[in-house]
């Protein structure tokens, strides 16, 4: 089957070290829905922007990558057997009716990397 990242829009994670349970509530239903589902392999939430530190050629700023009203806010990447069906699972997210979105891409490849211990 077809793998798919969904990369998560909004205007800031709800994943902040100080983050309570209520405050991430919609975000791990989802994720449950998914995994109970067998639809979800792996799923990251990223910190919020002011945690954020980007690097560009000659230069080291806080911040995110690109000032926008919106951020990456976390990704996750499920399976589904074609485009339509990933794009039905992603459209549940919950950061779609709280204001935000998500941009749905086919993996080409990788994977976790094997550590060799020595």
């Amino acid at each position: 089957m077809a793998q798919y990242a969904v990369l998560i829009y909004a205007n800031d994670s709800a994943h902040a070290p100080e983050a309570t349970p209520a405050d991430t509530e919609s975000c791990d239903q989802h994720a449950q829905e998914l995994v109970a589902a067998n639809s979800m392999l792996v799923a990251y939430a990223l910190t919020p922007r002011d945690m954020a530190t980007s690097i560009r050629a000659d230069s080291i700023t806080d911040g995110p990558f690109i000032d926008s009203k919106e951020i990456v806010a976390g990704f996750y990447i499920i399976e589904a057997p074609d485009l339509d069906a990933a794009l039905a699972i992603a459209g549940t997210n919950p950061a779609i009716r709280e204001g935000g979105g998500v941009e749905v891409r086919p993996v080409h490849s990788g994977g976790v990397v094997e550590r060799t211990t020595e």
